[in-house]
């Protein structure tokens, strides 16, 4: 399986779990093996919900300073 295969796969089984469940799938709605796959081939889980298309990806917010 290329890379590009494996990340198209992970992001398979978090939709699939997704519709069956009706809300967005945490890891413990994972069995073990699967789970560390989804993980191995999509990074942390919030960054797998982002790259499946369940999440949001999240910008980093900047301070702004007060000028004097």
């Amino acid at each position: 399986m290329t890379p590009e295969e494996k990340k198209n796969w992970a992001a398979e089984r978090l939709r699939e779990k997704c519709e069956e469940l009706g809300r967005l799938p945490k890891k413990e709605d994972f069995d073990d093996r699967t789970r560390s796959r989804i993980k191995a081939f999509l990074g942390p889980w919030h960054r797998a919900l982002e790259s499946a298309g369940l999440k949001e990806t999240k910008t980093l917010k900047t301070k702004k300073k007060n000028s004097p």
